[in-house]
């Protein structure tokens, strides 16, 4: 039965708006028990291929999984979790391929990924469904969007070996990336290049131009004029908003076996070894044993050259309900629910590239992402939905010899992944235009870093057991001031989780004196304790003790999220929106009120994705 569009789909979304709630969460999540909502997979020539996941079993990855972010969130992203195999999948010979090295081919490569409910693109909605989308290890971002704008993209990302030459740093096809501000497709080449911005970064860490972003646990550079295989990753498949895990259908595309021209290497052939297209869509349903067609690559308008001639490299589907492929005549037909929204791009080297599409007449790009050929279009060839040029990126329309920027993971949302300031709008874009400034480039807003605040002084009248005050600290020591927990906040430190790069300071304390941080989750008024002034409630975390040394001083940090999760397990769990409250104690064997210790002043901390 083939279901409406006024009631299950809005189901739908409501339900996809509390995953995507938690998907943020869900990435960065410390536990092993996290939400998995934001998956994907690698390609055959990543140097992952092998490498142990970070679940408990150590699987090693191959390119038939579907990847999931690591178990922690720590300066330095963990690997990915395989959290559905190949063999989930009913790969042939995934068994076998288990353990081969990146840049020998298995023929399990999957290249394409959807849970069927896609974001719907919808004539007149107030606000369309944001694109996201991956490129490949060749991609240099269009010529005419910004060379260095005040956030990451995939020209200032790219590989700087594409013409035109630009600061590229090799670290685009490990990342994720939206559009920006686009106007509903269809658009053709004829629109004026836009911008794209970073959501995701392949491994969380800055890149060679400072920018970074939320990490995936993947590797990079990935540097093309290294020998092949290339060091780094490639991000190939991308799924967000629904677990691949759990899903009763997952849809997918297989690899072709044509020369990648780029590197002079043949595709791993993956739908020929199980017997497929590497133009079709394929579904796997829970409860059976079998790979078989959603969409074949006729009903797409691809290999008209013949079978394998093409290869579908990016995917979006909106299923309406029935499981059936009911190919989409004209754009936006799929709004009454009696068709499927069905979006996806062509690898470099596919036979159709350079064909002129079915709607605008153009030369089809892999970048470009494309519809099933229109009724009573120019020709049977897949429909320009939205040009690369429009996402920003490089096309070389109508030359046969030169190759424009290979776009080759997708996906549609409809709210933002990323949206601190709760705007609506996703942070990357909001820094993309202006809106939010990011002066320490790490994909978060400034107004939302303002999410350290030092407080708990020791003003005069306070409930300090003796005349100890300092106004500006804690209550004054056995130094004639009071010691301070300070935030490296303006020297380069976040609330970030994914970079977890928080460092807390206590200063001001007596030399060589034992001390530690103790962190909780509410703040209480003040209340006496030792020399000082107690300002969180119990109970409360112990961190390791240090000593102050020479400087008086000593620092917890970075890697808090990390530390906290090792030394007190679930109970130390810090995930994306918690405020936690942090402070000193100190011993003081000649202090003022002869109690032997005192307290700091307070931080409080709300830590973000």
């Amino acid at each position: 039965m083939t279901r409406t569009a006024s009631q299950p789909r809005d189901r739908a979304a409501r339900l996809r708006r509390a995953a995507l709630r938690m998907a943020a969460a869900s990435l960065l999540a410390a536990a092993a028990s996290a939400q998995t909502q934001v998956q994907y997979s690698i390609d055959w020539k990543s140097q992952s291929v092998s490498r142990p996941d970070s679940s408990s079993a150590q699987r090693p990855m191959t390119e038939g999984d579907v990847l999931a972010p690591g178990n922690a969130a720590t300066g330095v992203i963990p690997a990915p979790r395989v959290v559905l195999p190949g063999s989930g999948l009913f790969l042939q010979g995934y068994a076998s391929c288990l353990g081969h090295v990146g840049g020998t081919a298995c023929q399990i490569d999957v290249d394409a990924l959807s849970g069927g409910d896609d974001a719907l693109f919808r004539l007149n909605q107030p606000r369309r469904p944001r694109i996201l989308f991956s490129v490949d290890e060749w991609a240099s971002g269009h010529p005419a969007t910004p060379q260095n704008p005040p956030h990451a993209s995939v020209r200032n990302q790219g590989n700087p070996t594409v013409p035109p030459l630009g600061p590229g740093v090799f670290e685009a096809c490990a990342d994720v990336y939206s559009d920006v501000n686009l106007p509903s497709p269809p658009l053709g080449p004829n629109f004026a290049p836009r911008n794209n911005t970073l959501v995701f970064d392949g491994n969380g860490l800055p890149s060679a131009n400072s920018f970074t972003g939320p990490g995936l646990g993947l590797l990079e550079p990935r540097t093309t004029n290294a020998p092949f295989p290339y060091p780094g990753d490639n991000l190939d498949a991308l799924e967000i908003g629904t677990d691949l895990a759990t899903a009763p259908v997952v849809y997918f595309s297989l690899d072709s076996t044509f020369l990648d021209r780029a590197n002079q290497v043949s595709n791993s052939g993956s739908a020929a070894a199980n017997g497929f297209s590497s133009a079709d869509v394929l579904k796997r349903t829970l409860g059976t044993s079998a790979i078989v067609h959603f969409a074949t690559a006729s009903q797409l308008g691809l290999d008209r050259f013949g079978v394998g001639t093409d290869d579908l490299d990016a995917l979006v589907l909106a299923d309406n309900g029935d499981g059936v492929y009911q190919r989409s005549l004209v754009p936006y037909d799929w709004t009454n629910g009696s068709t499927d929204m069905l979006v996806f791009s062509v690898r470099r080297g596919s036979a159709i590239i350079n064909q002129p599409d079915s709607l605008f007449g153009a030369p089809i790009q892999p970048g470009d992402l494309l519809l099933p050929p229109v009724a009573g279009g120019l020709n049977q060839n897949p429909a320009i939905f939205l040009s690369a040029e429009s996402l920003g990126l490089r096309t070389e329309r109508g030359d046969s010899n030169k190759d424009g920027d290979d776009l080759d993971a997708l996906d549609f949302e409809e709210l933002p992944v990323f949206d601190c300031n709760e705007n609506g709008v996703e942070d990357s874009v909001d820094i993309a235009n202006g809106a939010s400034q990011d002066t320490n480039f790490n994909g978060i807003p400034d107004e939302c870093e303002d999410k350290v605040v030092e407080y708990c002084p020791c003003p005069l009248g306070s409930k300090a057991t003796c005349t100890n005050a300092d106004a500006s600290a804690g209550c004054a020591n056995s130094t004639g001031v009071g010691g301070r927990l300070l935030s490296n906040i303006q020297s380069g430190g976040s609330v970030s989780l994914a970079l977890d790069n928080l460092v807390l300071t206590a200063t001001q304390l007596p030399l060589n004196v034992q001390g530690m941080v103790y962190m909780g989750r509410s703040s209480r008024p003040p209340t006496t304790f030792y020399d000082g002034l107690r300002c969180i409630n119990l109970p409360v975390l112990r961190h390791a003790t240090k000593n102050s040394g020479a400087t008086g001083s000593f620092a917890l940090g970075p890697g808090i999220a990390a530390l906290s999760l090792a030394r007190f397990g679930a109970s130390g769990t810090i995930a994306p929106g918690d405020t936690l409250y942090f402070q000193t104690w100190y011993r003081d064997p000649t202090g003022p009120c002869g109690t032997s210790a005192n307290v700091t002043s307070a931080i409080k901390v709300t830590f973000l994705p």
